[in-house]
Parts: C-alpha cells; structure tokens; sequence
C-alpha cells in the first residue's frame, strides 16, 4: 500500500513538473516571439535555445549600433562645426573636438558625464538647450561667448612686470567668440545642438564697418559746418529762400544724427562692455523718466501709457543706455499706435530655464498699432533697414523719417548687457511686441 502510494505521488509530482515546465516554456516562447523580428523561426525550437538564440541576436544588434555610433562620431569629429549632446539633466554626454575648441571645453574626457554649466559658462547656450527641450522643436541662436583667460605665472610675471604692475596680480584676458547655435531634440529628452563659429564673418563685418565708421567721420565736420552755416543764414533771409535754407539745416542735422549713430553702433559692436558704465537703477523709475520726456509727443496724438508687473529689485546697468533702449522704444510705439491709442509695457522676473540660481527680467512692450509685416519681422534689428512704409504713414504721416539705426543700436545694447531682444506680433492685441531678456545675476554679482 504504500509502495502504490509513493508510486501515486511520484508520478503526481512528475507531471506537476513537467506541466510547470510545459507551461514556461509557452510563456517564454510568447515572450521571445512579441520581441523577436524573427518569431517564425521559434515554433519549432526548445525554449534555452530560443533564449540563445535571441541573447545572440541582441548581442550582434549591440555590436551593430556600438558601430554605427562609433562612425557617426568618427564623422562629427572632422565635421568643421560643433557638436554636443546632452541629457536631460543637462549633463554633457559628448562634444567633438571642434565643440571642444570653440568653447575651450578643457575639463571633459570621453566617457565623463559632466554637467554642461560646469563646464561651459554660457547663459545663452543653456536657455538654448532649455527651449529646445520645452518646445521639442528646433531653435537658433546668435551669441558672443566670452572666455577669460588667466596667464600661466611665468607669462603672468613678465606681462606685470613690463606693465609695471604688482607681480602678484595674475594677467588676465577676455576672448570674444561670435557662435550660432541650431539645437534639435533628441529621444528620452536629450538635445543636440550644432555650433557654428561667426567669428571670421563678425570680423570682416566690422572691417567694413570700419572702413565706413572711417568715412562717417570724416563727413562729420564738414557737414557740422554746413549746419552752422545754415543756422547763421536762416536769422537773416526772408522767404522764400528762408524756406530753402531751413530744409538744408534740417536735412544736414539729419546726416549728423546719422553719423552719430552709426559711429555709436560702431563702438558698441567693437568693445561693448568698454562702453558700458554700470550703476544702480530701478527700472519703473527709468521707464517714468523716459515716458515723461515723450510725453508731449504722446499728448497730441492722445497715446497713454501702462505699466504693468510688480516691481523688479534694483540691479546694476548702464543708465544712460537703457534710457537710449526706451527712448527707441518708446518713441516707435508711439508713431506706430493710431489717435487715443494704448502702449503696454509689463515687466516681470523669473528664473532662468534650467537654473533656479539665475534671474532674469522680462520687459515686453506692445503697442497697438498693425504690427510688423511677415517679411519685416527678419530684418527689423539689420543696420538701416526701414519696413513697410504704409505701416508707419498709416498713423504718422507727419513725422520725420528715421535713420533705420534705431532699433540695431537698442539690439546692441541690449547684448552689451548680456541680453537679447525679439520681435514679434501679440496674438490678441495685435500690435508690435518688443520683448527684452535681461539676466539679473550677471548685473548684482559686479
């Protein structure tokens, strides 16, 4: 009897055994079949060889793409333009050797995984990267990156001493790069970005600058006296030749304003920041100087002002110049809203995209004119570029036509600043929206 039973329950257990095994081997067969490309092949093979098979099959395909990486890489690397990829916790995956150069990446090796702020100061290159990854659609980006270079001690010394200065005090250099960045998404929130060096393009843009800056300043003093002549001539002639002399006095001092603001333009491109004196300033009290100036203007054709946004902390900047920025601003969104129209200006502060640690503050400015015509929208910062005629005759017919410098000078500044500029339409109100990005750590750690 209990031979009969232990017989019983051994051939219970074996079939329990086999029914297990039966059933895994389905399961894995099921599994295996879902994933392989090759699930035809597995209908008659026992289940370890189809995980062999499909270990095999995994395994060549990783070879496969671990070589396809390699010659991609291989490519980008003697590509005569930038490359980084970065994760999505911002961290530099890989850069090619002209990435490398381009923005003097001295602290990263092949295989490291580095934050791309530690390595790349670059306020504009992470709001780039930020962007992408928000808009998962490609932008571009135009920015001077600037380097500070220290002198090794032995170069350190002698630059002091042939300079007179304390032998302890390291020599110190900026180097100023122009760079154009088209960054791309990536899978699993990764971004691309390819970067292109402008440098040799911004130099020979600034020597023809300056063969003009040249000619501009040589214009300078004789049409200066041809003003003053002007002047002296229109206290004493009588109309109609009054009339004559006086559109001469207004058409040179035009020419003069032109010049100016084109020598202006000149210096600002060449060495910004030589230019740029920074002080405290508290930007509605700014804004409320700048408004007031315009005011009569304003009254005439009933255009009021709003301010809107609460009130940014002080920080540092060049007083003057911003006064220049809104001056432009300002006085262009008055021409351009109709009678009893209304300019907007909302101010706001936020962190930088990607970095809790920087602030920034955003100014837009809106009137309520047409807006700028589709084709002006690309060109409205290029030097003496005047857009569509009707847009301005629509509202201001009587005024005085503009240098077409107006807008590029506040673009320079605003770059002078660390900044940058857009134009665009607003959606509901219409008319031109002028949106200025200032960063506010850069201007309160000075």
């Amino acid at each position: 009897m209990a031979a009969v039973e232990f017989i019983l329950g051994l051939t219970i257990g074996a079939g329990f055994y086999w029914w297990q095994q039966y059933r895994f081997g389905q399961q894995l067969r099921k599994i295996v079949n879902s994933f392989s490309p090759q699930s035809d092949w597995a209908i008659s093979l026992p289940p370890l060889s189809l995980v062999r098979r499909e270990l095999y099959y995994l395994e060549s395909q990783r070879y496969q793409l671990a070589e396809e990486k390699k010659s991609w890489q291989a490519i980008l690397e003697q590509a005569p333009v930038g490359f980084l990829q970065v994760d999505r916790e911002n961290q530099l995956l890989w850069c090619n050797q002209q990435a490398r150069i381009l923005l003097k990446i001295d602290r990263w090796r092949e295989g490291q995984v580095r934050l791309l702020l530690e390595l790349i100061r670059s306020y504009e290159l992470d709001r780039l990267v930020e962007k992408t990854r928000q808009s998962q659609q490609s932008q571009e980006q135009e920015w001077v990156f600037y380097v500070t270079r220290y002198a090794s001690s032995t170069e350190s010394n002698r630059v002091n001493i042939d300079s007179r200065d304390s032998p302890w005090q390291p020599s110190r250099t900026v180097e100023a790069i122009a760079l154009k960045g088209y960054s791309f998404p990536l899978p699993n929130q990764e971004i691309g970005i390819f970067i292109v060096n402008r440098q040799p393009l911004v130099e020979l843009s600034a020597s023809r600058d300056r063969a003009v800056a040249d000619l501009f300043h040589e214009l300078k003093t004789p049409l200066t006296s041809i003003s003053l002549v002007a002047e002296t001539l229109l206290k004493r002639l009588q109309n109609p030749e009054r009339r004559w002399v006086e559109q001469m006095f207004q058409e040179t001092n035009r020419l003069i304003n032109l010049v100016k603001e084109w020598l202006d333009l000149t210096q600002l491109e060449a060495n910004p920041r030589h230019y740029l004196k920074y002080e405290k300033i508290q930007l509605p009290n700014l804004i409320n100087s700048v408004w007031q100036t315009l005011e009569p203007i304003a009254q005439k054709k009933q255009v009021t002002l709003e301010v809107k946004g609460g009130t940014p902390p002080s920080f540092s900047a060049d007083k003057s110049r911003l006064i220049q920025v809104f001056l432009n601003l300002l006085d262009n969104a008055i021409k351009h809203s109709p009678a009893q129209g209304k300019i907007i200006i909302e101010i706001s502060e936020q962190n930088s995209t990607g970095n809790s640690e920087l602030s920034e503050i955003i100014i837009d400015i809106i009137d309520s004119g047409t807006g700028f015509t589709p084709s002006d929208l690309p060109y409205v910062f290029d030097r003496l570029y005047r857009g569509d005629k009707s847009r301005t005759r629509q509202y201001a017919s009587n005024s005085p036509e503009g240098s077409g410098l107006g807008l590029a000078i506040v673009q320079q500044i605003i770059q002078a600043h660390q900044g940058f500029i857009e134009a665009k339409n607003h959606p509901s109100l219409g008319g031109a929206w002028l949106q200025i990005t200032l960063p506010l750590e850069k201007f309160t750690k000075n």
